[in-house]
């Protein structure tokens, strides 16, 4: 789901780079942060603690990216 809304974000050009207030144009290594995992008894579940996600400015000449699991602050409405 959190995949869908960055996506979202970048394509409305919502989500907008803190150096040079451009919109963010790319993102990279989408990962799902585990915070537990129990199996028993033919029950199992997987909770997740958040998303970490690399934000990429890719307007020139601004080098933006960071690597954050707050990736919601950078999206403006």
């Amino acid at each position: 789901m959190s995949q869908a809304i960055i996506k979202k974000a970048i394509a409305d050009r919502k989500m907008l780079c803190p150096q040079c207030q451009q919109p963010v144009k790319e993102f990279e290594k989408l990962v799902e942060m585990t915070d537990s995992v129990w199996d028993g008894a033919g029950d199992s579940n997987l909770e997740t603690k958040g998303v970490k996600v690399t934000l990429i400015c890719g307007n020139q000449p601004c080098d933006w990216r960071e690597r954050t699991e707050y990736w919601h602050n950078y999206i403006s409405d």
